[in-house]
């Protein structure tokens, strides 16, 4: 259950990081989940690296939707440079 838990949640912070980030973004449902999930994770892991969450803590929806943004913006400039170069 806890899988799909964090499937679900992931897909809600990837569509809101979606709509929050400025620009065209042409990705699916599959980058839009992964993108949701990896940012929990990235919120979760780099808030207990920095002492904001004990360890064993989640980050919060908040800290999980920023961590999708900051995703997103570095995904924007790596497909923007990998379709310059073709």
């Amino acid at each position: 259950m806890t899988i799909i838990w964090i499937i679900l949640v992931g897909f809600v912070v990837g569509l809101l990081a979606k709509m929050l980030t400025p620009g065209r973004d042409p990705s699916g449902f599959i980058i839009t989940v992964a993108i949701g999930i990896a940012g929990s994770l990235l919120a979760t892991y780099g808030g207990q690296a920095l002492g904001l969450y004990s360890a064993g803590e989640p980050a919060g929806f908040i800290g999980s939707l920023v961590g999708a943004i900051i995703l997103l913006a570095i995904y924007h400039l790596v497909r923007r440079d990998s379709s310059a170069l073709s």
